[in-house]
């Protein structure tokens, strides 16, 4: 064996059949073929699976109890096998206090940095705050020029109400005979003052007067050290004639702005003076506030050192919204409280007390009483109200004010210890900003922790690439001491920063929830965070990185691959896209067709050797022989759903109209705000004004046309189901039928079976020894749990008395192992689950198995099932389709076959509005709507609008830029001729 390749024979995990593979070390090759031809089979299941189980066998059995254990697969050998990291799309995580600071370690860099060289200040105030020693004060005085005359005093009193006549006997009798009262000086032996006890006063006891020079330092620490014990910790130096060039901790006589130095606050009421206060603590002397020590913990939110106290660290909390208390405000008063039911005593007397203080009828419809009768309904009542009630006991009456609904329900929210109470109470609550951190997480003495003027929220809130520019510039702004301090943590937080540019994710900021990034976003953070650890020699396998990324951007991804491989590592990529195709070293095209008929090695080798390949139906995609064709016409939409003032995120208050009865394309780079549009503003605005649910669409003025709707239907990536128990087959009800026709069989008929016998989630006709499950879980302590077929069924799932009924010959459990395609053609004479099955087929899916469980489906393959599912539906031509990225995992014939059932939708007359990046099945699509021009901050606005043909002519248009090529009406040169090119150029030879 070379040891240049890695040498994979015998694999048979799944649908593989027995199929030798090498893979070239050190460079970059691409699995691709039909879905459900092996792909993932090939790159996740047998080679990185191997090199994950391999190196786990390499610990101790002690470590492998803890880390459990990776299953063999099915593969006779792997050689040559290197330390193998699987980059997928999953997402990163779903916990809420997750953030793409937190999951890429930038802002533990971040805590860092300022907890080292922030400065504080004072959170009310602003003014720079710190701590200092007695020490330092007198050197920070001795740096005054020779000869400044000084006051050295304790401040004794701040802002407080009285005469303090006990307090000016008691300093004199400690031997102090001069003040500063309100900033003006009295002798206590001579002229005490006479104060007003009803106005608040500040005094300060004069402990010295001296003359700075060097052979007063020991006085002037006596009389420092005297006015910190005075104080409790506090020096106030005042210099009533400050010479021009007088400096004390960086700021000059006369200076309007804060004091450079550390822990100084200026008073500038009288500006021929200059008074400058020390604080032996780290606190505000100006407005008495404590500060507790900046450490790392500070600026975590999952600390409660450093977690807002509010909403402890999440950023929102929940409030009770008005829109869900009142959902239709044309009910009559005694309903339309939605919490509220006047069939309960206690809030129908409620309600009547309070219509009878107002003078109104319960019967009265809420929206027609005045503005002030509503508010006071649900915010409570300005005065207090006389209730009255009858009990069995006779009449009850009590006067006072009545809290309101909302405010009953908040109050009711954190008294109660009823979590079925809780749980009623939060349908009717929202989730908002927090407003004491306004969403930063951070409590306000972090939050005033600043770096070059700028706090670590700032630096949160900011993009990416908007971070790496301002840490670029950072140390220009730094002073030598802090320079050496930063050195090493700005060169970590610059080179994170720079990685996750190369991979196109510059429009991110760094504040935003992990739990909100796509799959192919958490899959190139992981990239970028693999390109930082800078190792040699490691097998990278990864899933479809290009998926969520624009054209434009693609040509940055596959350069940072490319610098991967260069580095001296293997990477082994599952891929569809053309322009990955054509920059691939190498070329495994997996086929020849998808499940059964897939698992087999087609062609291995260069782009020219799959063109070259007649069997390669890849090869025919990249040569141009097969092509998705562009639709001969374009629908023109009748009416459109508008969406007005559209503002959430990045948007930049956006009008965009949505052609109803069309194919809609809403197309731009990564982060231009597509998402947003669809899911925050189009569909849950939609579902809450459609529904009535809890929903909380993005911020938006409103949406147009909804009388020419029927319903929505989101069909996204989620899984059909949680537990392996769920399958296509069930999800589709196709298994329904199925049942149905098992139970008409003359011995299910005979036996009395009836419909529920043949299911493997109930008892009665399952195995009971594995539960339906048909394989049985073994515990291997510190060996990988093993999996063995059921001893009671074999794997059948269903016991023998089921498995004796029979329809055409074959059992329900040899139903369920049926391909879609096969099974298509079993139940040829039973038209209704032919005509589901037939749906399975159109969208791609006739390799998959009835009975796959649907934890083992991509989330591709879950949104096409789901598609399926909805075509089989009645459908009244009136509905809205959403589909985020539906070409994801698809291979271009795959691709055709959904964008006929996309047109077939269309056809129908409902309104198909997809987010894609796909150029075959964007020029496709009747209407475009381009976002960008770039993402995040910068993106955001409607850059174009219109047919494939209209966007592709316009030249600020990246999209169009890209679909020039496609279309054949369209002139090829364009504005943006001279924009990176997806292929690289022919070598020379």
């Amino acid at each position: 064996m070379s040891k240049d390749v890695i040498e994979v024979r015998g694999a048979e995990e799944h649908n593989l059949k027995d199929i030798d593979v090498e893979i070239p070390r050190e460079e970059l090759t691409v699995v691709t073929g039909l879905s459900g031809s092996g792909k993932s089979s090939l790159a996740f299941e047998t080679v990185y699976a191997e090199g994950q189980r391999r190196y786990i066998e390499s610990l101790s059995a002690y470590a492998r109890n803890f880390l459990g254990q990776m299953d063999k697969p099915q593969v006779e050998n792997v050689e040559g096998l290197s330390p193998a990291i699987s980059i997928d799309q999953k997402n990163a995580a779903n916990n809420p206090r997750s953030t793409v600071g937190t999951v890429t370690e930038l802002h533990d860099y971040l805590r860092l940095l300022y907890a080292r060289i922030g400065v504080p200040h004072c959170p009310e105030c602003g003014r720079e705050v710190g701590e200092q020693s007695a020490q330092n004060m007198v050197s920070r005085i001795l740096e005054l020029p020779e000869g400044t005359r000084a006051k050295l005093a304790a401040p004794i009193v701040r802002d407080q109400k009285g005469a303090f006549e006990d307090r000016f006997d008691d300093l004199v009798s400690e031997g102090y005979a001069r003040v500063e009262v309100d900033g003006e000086e009295y002798d206590l032996t001579m002229n005490r003052p006479d104060l007003d006890e009803n106005y608040d006063h500040t005094i300060d006891v004069i402990v010295d007067r001296v003359k700075v020079a060097p052979e007063a330092r020991s006085r002037i620490t006596d009389s420092v050290e005297t006015a910190l014990d005075e104080s409790g910790g506090i020096l106030k130096v005042i210099l009533p004639d400050p010479p021009e060039d007088a400096e004390l901790g960086g700021a000059t006589a006369r200076s309007t702005g804060d004091l450079a130095g550390t822990g100084e606050s200026p008073d500038h009421s009288d500006r021929e003076r200059l008074v400058v206060e020390f604080s032996e603590d780290l606190a505000c002397t100006h407005c008495g506030i404590d500060i507790s020590e900046i450490e790392t913990r500070s600026f975590s939110f999952n600390s409660p050192h450093g977690a807002c106290p509010e909403c402890e660290g999440i950023g929102e909390t929940k409030e009770v919204d008005p829109e869900l208390v009142v959902t239709d405000p044309s009910k009559p008063l005694k309903d339309v409280f939605e919490p509220w039911s006047y069939n309960r005593t206690y809030y129908s007397r409620q309600i009547d007390n309070v219509a009878e203080h107002f003078g109104v009828s319960v019967e009265t419809p809420f929206e027609e009483l005045d503005e002030s009768v509503r508010r006071q309904f649900l915010w409570g009542t300005d005065r207090q109200v006389h209730f009255q009630w009858t009990t069995k006991n006779g009449t009850r009456e009590k006067t006072e004010r009545f809290e309101g609904v909302i405010n009953n329900l908040e109050r009711r929210h954190v008294e109660t210890d009823s979590d079925r109470a809780r749980e009623h109470i939060e349908e009717y609550m929202a989730t908002t900003t927090c407003p004491e951190c306004e969403g930063t997480r951070l409590k306000s003495e972090s939050r005033a922790v600043l770096v070059d003027g700028v706090s670590i929220t700032e630096v949160n809130r900011m993009s990416i690439g908007d971070a790496l520019e301002h840490f670029e510039n950072l140390e220009s702004s730094l002073d030598e001491r802090d320079t050496k301090i930063a050195e090493e943590i700005l060169k970590e937080i610059r080179a994170r920063l720079g990685f996750m540019c190369e991979v196109g994710l510059d429009y991110l900021t760094l504040d935003r929830e992990a739990s909100t990034l796509s799959g192919g976003e958490s899959q190139r953070i992981r990239l970028a965070t693999q390109i930082g650890s800078g190792l040699v020699g490691v097998l990278y396998v990864l899933d479809e990185p290009s998926i969520g990324l624009h054209q434009r951007d693609n040509v940055r991804l596959l350069n940072t691959l490319e610098e991967l491989r260069d580095l001296g590592n293997t990477l082994l990529v599952v891929e569809h896209d053309e322009t990955t195709w054509h920059r691939a070293d190498n070329i495994i095209d997996m086929g020849p067709g998808p499940g059964k008929r897939g698992g087999e090695v087609v062609v291995n080798g260069d782009v020219d050797e799959v063109i070259d390949t007649d069997e390669s139906i890849t090869g025919e995609y990249i040569s141009g022989e097969r092509t998705i064709g562009v639709p001969d016409t374009r629908r023109e939409g009748d009416g459109a759903v508008t969406i007005k003032g559209a503002r959430q995120h990045n948007l930049k208050d956006l009008d965009v109209d949505i052609p109803l009865g069309t194919f809609t394309a809403i197309t731009g780079v990564s982060g231009s705000g597509k998402s947003t549009l669809m899911h925050d503003i189009l569909y849950k605005g939609l579902v809450r004004r459609m529904n009535d649910t809890d929903v909380n669409p993005g911020e938006h003025d409103e949406i147009e046309g909804l009388d020419q709707i029927e319903t929505v239907r989101l069909i996204d990536q989620s899984p059909i189901g949680r537990t392996p128990r769920s399958n296509p087959a069930t999800y589709t009800n196709v298994f329904d039928h199925i049942r149905e026709l098992f139970a008409e069989t003359k011995l299910s008929k005979q036996r009395g079976y009836e419909k529920g016998r043949f299911s493997f989630n109930v008892k009665g006709g399952r195995c009971e020894a594995c539960g339906g499950q048909g394989n049985v879980k073994i515990d291997m302590n510190f060996l990988s749990d093993v999996y063995v077929p059921c001893e009671e069924c074999g794997g059948d799932r269903y016991n023998d008395e089921t498995l004796d009924v029979t329809y055409k010959g074959a059992t329900i459990a040899d139903v369920l192992g049926m391909s879609v395609d096969e099974a298509h053609d079993f139940f040829e004479s039973h038209s209704g689950i032919r005509r589901r099955l037939k749906l399975l087929k159109d969208v791609g899916l006739g390799y998959m198995r009835l009975g796959q469980p649907s934890t083992t489906l991509s989330g591709g393959e879950a949104q096409r099932i789901k598609l399926a599912e909805e075509l089989g539906k009645k459908d009244s031509g009136e509905t809205l389709y959403l589909l985020d990225e539906p070409t994801t995992g698809l291979h271009p014939e795959d691709e055709r076959k959904l964008i006929d059932v996309l047109h077939r939708l269309a056809d129908d007359g409902n309104t198909v509005v997809v987010i894609e990046h796909e150029l075959d099945l964007v020029k496709n699509a009747d209407h475009i709507v381009d976002l960008g021009p770039e993402g995040g901050e910068n993106g955001g606005e409607v850059v174009t609008t219109g047919t494939p043909e209209g966007v592709a002519r316009d030249g600020d248009s990246y999209t169009g830029e890209y679909l020039r090529d496609l279309l054949p009406d369209v002139d090829k040169q364009g504005p943006r001729a001279d924009h990176d090119v997806a292929k690289p150029a022919a070598d020379d030879d």
